[in-house]
């Protein structure tokens, strides 16, 4: 094959997203640390390494458009990365922690794992198909909840649970709602509901001197209180996408920082997971006669 045909690879996006799927191998291996050790702090290790390898994913896509260097390469490297260490790592976490014990009936534990992680690769495929059509649905938005933020509500409730368990709060059969939620997400991730995407949030956004302030004071208490704050801060961006159709737009541009998100046509849509480029379909036929006979003379 000729070298014209070779991808050229942005070197600093490339090692955000390998990161990101080393994050994720990590956790899979102190996932089975903790099955082997029965010790909770591998766990705690696991939700660390899922939750960096969130910042790795928010981050390659970020400097891949600030450098002007996105690419083809980079979007499947990235859906690579996020079907480790977003589908394959929080579905392992939640088996080894809640869904092993769902023995009734038999074998619905592993079967809700694997819905989660066919649903989250059932979308990052969806999300390629479109972009490859340069479908403009991920300018502004999201079509489905993205499997970054599915796999941090899992996570972030995960240490929440842990968490609760060394400080002898009764917890019960509360951790059992895991499982159902996996459900809820696995749908929600090939649902049609738009998730605002934040990607207009760069070095140049410009806010009031409130929103700058609630955010240092946001970010600080994050810090101060890691073992819940990030499950209020990933349920909080889960719930609004469910009631985002019914928050009036300017309060959609206020908390998205950025404009309304495209609609997208469903007809192109259809299109462009059938693989057919309505575009270039349009081009290729032929013009009409001045006369107003559409037959081609020959």
């Amino acid at each position: 094959m000729s070298q014209a045909y070779e991808p050229r690879i942005p070197v600093l996006p490339t090692l955000m997203t390998a990161g990101n799927i080393l994050c994720g191998f990590v956790a899979i291996l102190q996932i089975f640390d903790g099955r082997h050790l029965a010790m909770n702090h591998h766990y705690h290790y696991a939700i660390v390494f899922i939750l960096l390898a969130c910042l790795f994913d928010a981050l390659d896509g970020r400097v891949a458009r600030m450098g002007g260097t996105e690419s083809p390469f980079g979007r499947e490297l990235d859906s690579l990365a996020d079907i480790v260490s977003f589908g394959v790592a929080p579905a392992l976490l939640v088996h080894d922690i809640v869904l092993k014990e769902i023995d009734t009936p038999k074998g619905l534990g592993w079967l809700i794992s694997c819905i989660y992680l066919v649903c989250g690769a059932m979308r990052l495929a969806r999300f390629n198909c479109l972009a490859a059509m340069d479908v403009k649905c991920s300018m502004k938005g999201f079509r489905g909840c993205p499997i970054p933020a599915a796999a941090g509500v899992i996570s972030s409730l995960t240490l929440l649970i842990i968490w609760l368990d060394s400080t002898d709060h009764e917890i019960g059969n509360w951790k059992y709602a895991l499982a159902g939620l996996m459900v809820l997400l696995s749908y929600l991730m090939v649902s049609n509901l738009e998730y605002p995407s934040f990607k207009a949030v760069n070095w140049r956004t410009k806010r009031s001197f409130h929103w700058v302030l609630v955010s240092i004071f946001v970010i600080a208490f994050t810090v101060m209180n890691w073992h819940w704050m990030p499950a209020v801060l990933f349920v909080s961006y889960l719930m609004y996408g469910l009631v985002r159709p019914w928050v009036s737009r300017k309060w959609r541009q206020e908390i998205e920082i950025e404009a309304e998100t495209v609609e997208i046509d469903p007809e192109v849509e259809t299109l462009a997971l059938n693989g057919t480029d309505g575009v270039e379909d349009t081009r290729q036929q032929p013009p009409p006669s001045a006369g107003g006979d559409s037959t081609v003379q020959i």
